[in-house]
C-alpha cells in the first residue's frame, strides 16, 4: 500500500474553531495543561489517567470536550454512525453517556477494524466530543443517514469549517493524510450515507495521557540554534534565525565585511513558538532577520543577540558571486535529528569549506510537531548551519498526520514563490549561479503543484536544473507512479539533470531515465538519486534494473561541484571515502 501525506486538512490550527463567543476545546486544554504544570510534578504528569483527568476538569470543561469537537446542523432527523477503532483501549468518555449505543456492525480497512456506535438526532444541531485523552491516531469518523427512508439529508454550519465529504462505501478513504487507506468492509445499511472525512492529527487535540515531554536542550537568554537561509537574491541578501528564552524580546544582527571594522545593525522580527506539552520549555522566542544590500562574492562576519540576553559567537558567511564562477553544495537524505547525521555534517564543513549551501531532502526530524526534536536537530548539527545556508524541503515526518508543517515554517526563512494556493516556504524555487533548484513538498497533492513546476522549469534559462523531492519516483519500496506520470514528463520535457530524494532509507543512483525507460547518456535523460543520512540496512534487496549504483546502508552524503558545463557528483561516507561518483559534461 502506498502511503501518501496530502494537503493539510481543515484542522491545521489544532481545532481553533469557536461556537459564537463560547469556549473551545483548545482553550480548555490550554488552561488544563497550565493548571497541571502548576499542581503536579514531572513524575506525576506521567501517571495521570482518564479518571484523574475527568475529575481534574470542571463540569463545564467536560461539557465542552463532549460537544465541541465536531458540530453541524441537519435539515431532517438523522442517524449518526460513529466508527471507533476497536483497538483504542478507552472509549471517549462522552460516547455512551450522550446516548450512543454500540451495535454489532463493523467497518474495516486494511489496517483497522472499527466498531459502529449509533445515535438518533432530531433536525437541528449535532454535537460530538473528543476522540480521547490518549493519542490514538486512527481517530473516529462518522457517517450520517436519514431516519426516514427517502429524506434528503443536507449538512450545514459544520465546525471545524471546510469539512469534506465522501460517500460511505467500499473504496472510500477516511483520512486525508492517508488517502490510500480505503474502506474494505462497509455494512449494507451504512452504504450511501454522507461520510465525514478527517485526519489522524485530530488525535492530538485532547492528548494528555503519556503526553508530556521535555527537551534535552532548553532555550536560554543567550541566542542559540543560529541558522542561515536564503529567501532572496543570494548575491545581496541573507536570512539569519535564532531562538532565546521568552523573556528576551528584542534581537539584532551585527555584521561586517572581513578585514573591516564598519558594523551594520539590522533589527530582527520575533515570534513566540509554543509546544504545549513540552513541560520544561513550553515557549520560546524565535528571531528572524533579513540582511540586504550585501555585496556579491563577499565574506561577512556576524553575531546575533541583544544587550539583555547576550550575544552569540561570531560566525561568517559568503554571498554568491555576481557572475558564474563555479560552486558546490552538499545535500543529505533523511536526517531524523540523528546524532550520526550531526557528526557527519560537522565533518563535511571542515572537509568542504568551499560549499555554498546545504540541502536536506525531507524528514529533518521524526515528529515535526514536537519542538524537542527540532532542538535535537539543531544541537547535533553543531554550528555548521550558522556558516552555510540550509535550503530544506519537508518530508512526511516534518508535515505529519494532516496537520501541516507549521513548526518547520516557523523555524526557517525560505523563498515564498511557491504555488499561490499552498502554504508558503514548503514548495519553492531558487537559482544559484547557473543552476535552478525546484524544491517540492511532496506531502501536498500532486495536481496542486504541476502547473507551478512546469512554470519554473519552462521559464528558467539556467544551464543546470535540479529537483529536490522527498518521495523517490524510482525505488523498490513504494510505487510513486503518479509522480512519474505527472511530473516525470515535465522533467523529461525541460531536461531536469538530477532529481534528489530520500524517504526509503537506502542509497541509489539511477541510469539516465526518460519516459520511464533507460537512455544512453545524461544528455538524453534525468539521473534519479536517493540517499540516507542515518544508519540503515535493508534485509530485502530486490533488483532495480534502472539502478547504476546502490547500497543498503547509511549514513552517506552527496557533494556536487558545478563548473560551467561540467558537473562532478560524489557520494561519500562520514569519513570522506567516495562510495559513488559521476561526471556530466554539457
Amino acid at each position: 500500500m502506498q502511503l501518501r501525506f496530502l494537503t493539510p486538512f481543515v484542522f491545521l490550527a489544532f481545532f481553533t474553531f469557536k461556537l459564537q463567543a463560547q469556549t473551545t476545546v483548545k482553550e480548555v486544554l490550554d488552561g488544563a495543561v497550565t493548571r497541571l504544570y502548576q499542581q503536579l510534578t514531572p513524575a506525576q504528569l506521567d501517571t495521570i489517567s482518564d479518571e484523574y483527568i475527568l475529575d481534574f476538569l470542571s463540569a463545564q470543561e467536560r461539557q465542552i470536550l463532549a460537544t465541541r469537537y465536531w458540530t453541524f446542523e441537519v435539515n431532517a432527523p438523522v442517524v449518526v454512525s460513529l466508527m471507533r477503532d476497536q483497538a483504542q483501549k478507552v472509549p471517549p468518555f462522552w460516547l455512551a453517556k450522550s446516548g450512543f449505543q454500540k451495535t454489532t456492525m463493523q467497518v474495516k480497512n486494511e489496517e483497522y477494524t472499527y466498531e459502529v456506535w449509533q445515535k438518533k438526532f432530531n433536525k437541528g444541531t449535532v454535537q460530538l466530543g473528543i476522540n480521547g485523552f490518549d493519542k490514538h491516531r486512527p481517530v473516529y469518523f462518522i457517517s450520517v443517514g436519514p431516519q426516514k427512508k427517502g429524506d434528503k439529508v443536507k449538512i450545514a454550519r459544520v465546525l471545524p469549517a471546510n469539512q469534506q465529504f465522501r460517500e460511505m462505501k467500499v473504496g472510500a478513504f477516511t483520512y486525508h493524510d492517508w488517502d490510500d487507506l480505503v474502506l474494505e468492509e462497509v455494512p449494507e445499511s451504512l452504504r450511501g450515507q454522507i461520510l465525514f472525512t478527517t485526519i489522524r492529527g485530530r488525535a492530538r487535540e485532547a492528548h494528555l495521557k503519556n503526553a508530556f515531554r521535555q527537551t534535552l536542550y532548553p532555550s536560554q537568554p543567550r541566542p542559540d540554534q543560529v541558522v542561515l537561509n536564503l529567501s532572496g537574491d543570494p548575491k545581496t541578501t541573507m536570512d539569519v534565525q535564532w531562538r532565546t528564552r521568552p523573556n528576551v524580546t528584542k534581537g539584532q544582527v551585527l555584521y561586517w565585511k572581513a578585514q573591516t571594522k564598519d558594523t551594520v545593525r539590522t533589527e530582527a522580527s520575533m515570534i513566540t513558538i509554543e509546544d504545549r506539552l513540552l513541560r520544561n520549555d513550553r515557549y520560546i522566542n524565535h528571531f528572524s532577520a533579513h540582511l540586504k544590500g550585501l555585496q556579491p562574492a563577499t565574506t561577512y562576519y556576524y553575531r546575533v543577540g541583544s544587550a539583555s540576553g547576550g550575544w552569540s559567537e561570531v560566525a561568517s558567511f559568503k554571498t554568491q558571486a555576481a557572475t558564474p564562477e563555479g560552486f558546490s553544495f552538499i545535500w543529505f537524505g533523511d536526517t531524523h535529528k540523528s546524532p550520526d547525521w550531526g557528526a557527519m555534517a560537522q565533518k563535511t564543513l571542515a572537509r568542504h569549506p568551499e560549499i555554498s549551501f546545504y540541502s536536506i531532502i525531507g524528514d529533518l526530524v521524526s515528529t515535526g510537531l514536537n519542538r524537542d526534536e527540532w532542538d535535537e536537530f539543531f544541537h547535533h548539527s553543531g554550528n555548521v548551519l550558522s556558516y552555510k545556508p540550509l535550503m530544506p524541503i519537508p518530508g512526511n515526518h516534518d508535515s505529519q498526520d494532516g496537520l501541516g508543517a507549521a513548526m518547520y515554517q516557523q523555524l526557517f526563512s525560505l523563498p515564498t514563490n511557491g504555488p499561490a494556493q499552498l502554504p508558503k516556504e514548503r514548495t519553492y524555487s531558487f537559482e544559484y549561479q547557473n543552476a535552478l533548484f525546484v524544491m517540492i513538498d511532496g506531502t501536498f497533492l500532486n495536481h496542486e503543484q504541476t502547473a507551478w513546476i512546469e512554470q519554473q522549469l519552462a521559464n528558467s534559462k539556467a544551464k543546470w536544473k535540479f529537483v529536490m523531492l522527498h518521495f523517490p519516483p524510482y525505488n523498490f519500496e513504494e510505487d510513486y507512479s503518479q509522480i512519474r506520470k505527472e511530473w516525470g514528463v515535465l522533467f523529461d520535457r525541460y531536461h531536469v539533470d538530477m532529481v534528489m530524494s530520500g524517504h526509503v532509507h537506502y542509497y541509489m543512483r539511477s541510469k539516465p531515465m526518460k519516459a520511464e525507460k533507460i537512455v544512453e547518456t545524461p544528455k538524453n535523460g534525468t539521473i534519479y538519486t536517493i540517499s540516507i543520512s542515518i544508519p540503515s540496512h535493508h534485509k530485502e534487496w530486490p533488483e532495480e534494473p534502472y539502478a547504476a549504483a546502490r547500497f543498503q546502508s547509511g549514513p552517506v552524503y552527496q557533494h556536487i561541484r558545478i563548473d560551467g558545463n561540467r558537473l562532478v557528483y560524489r557520494c561519500l561516507d562520514p569519513d570522506g571515502k567516495v562510495k559513488d561518483e559521476l561526471t556530466i559534461e554539457k
